[in-house]
């Protein structure tokens, strides 16, 4: 949880499970109380979790005032979708009010799109092209009899070799 901390601390947004999330807001939040108000105490308390000069130097003169007057709810996990190698639920998380927002599109530039589309000419589409249709069907062999083959020659080989271990006998 201590290099998840400074991480978060450091880069104000993380991509992580979502369990490690919830428990690592249990850690932050009280870490950002802390510097909230800026006290000899409060840097040594900070610096017993984080361990790191400037991470303490950040939460105090940073992240801590910006959060003056929040009473909680410091961070925000955003679920997101399964990570592809466990399928575990990956999750966002991020100090609120920490990510600047992003800027908002002015009405101004979404009539000169449309004015771009209505000023270029259509072009005529081509009709579309049907496939040839199939005609001899008989030189082709379906795929299953392709592995059935393949198996009847890995069993032909077995058995010429005395292997019978994995080999199936009706």
């Amino acid at each position: 949880m201590r290099n998840m901390c400074a991480a978060l601390i450091r880069a104000e947004t993380i991509r992580t499970t979502v369990p490690k999330a919830k428990e690592l807001r249990r850690v932050v939040e009280p870490l950002i109380n802390l510097g909230k108000t800026d006290t000899q105490l409060g840097r040594r308390r900070a610096w017993v979790t984080l361990r790191d000069d400037a991470l303490v130097v950040k939460l105090f003169e940073d992240i801590g005032p910006r959060f003056k007057a929040r009473a909680g709810g410091y961070t925000r996990i955003l679920k997101m979708g399964p990570r592809p190698g466990d399928a575990a639920q990956m999750a966002l998380m991020q100090l609120v009010e920490g990510v600047a927002p992003a800027a908002a599109p002015t009405g101004d530039d979404k009539p000169a799109k449309k004015a771009k589309k209505e000023a270029a000419p259509k072009k005529e589409k081509a009709p579309a092209k049907k496939a040839a249709p199939k005609s001899d069907k008989a030189g082709a062999t379906p795929k299953r009899r392709k592995k059935a083959a393949a198996c009847s020659f890995r069993t032909s080989l077995m058995k010429e070799a005395g292997d019978f271990r994995g080999l199936f006998l009706p």
